[in-house]
């Protein structure tokens, strides 16, 4: 094997770990449909009470 087919090996083995590392996969977006807003206490689109 060539020092290039090595090295694509590696990173290709490496990049779920890299993946894992990142800040990023913590935060999520999310949007809910009209009439909807997040709740962070039950981790679910509610319906917004208004009045």
């Amino acid at each position: 094997m060539t020092v290039k087919t090595l090295l694509a090996a590696a990173a290709v083995a490496c990049a779920p770990t890299l993946a894992l590392a990142c800040p990023m996969h913590e935060t999520a977006s999310m949007s809910c449909k009209d009439g909807f807003k997040w709740d962070e206490k039950s981790s679910a689109c509610v319906e917004q009470v208004t009045g």
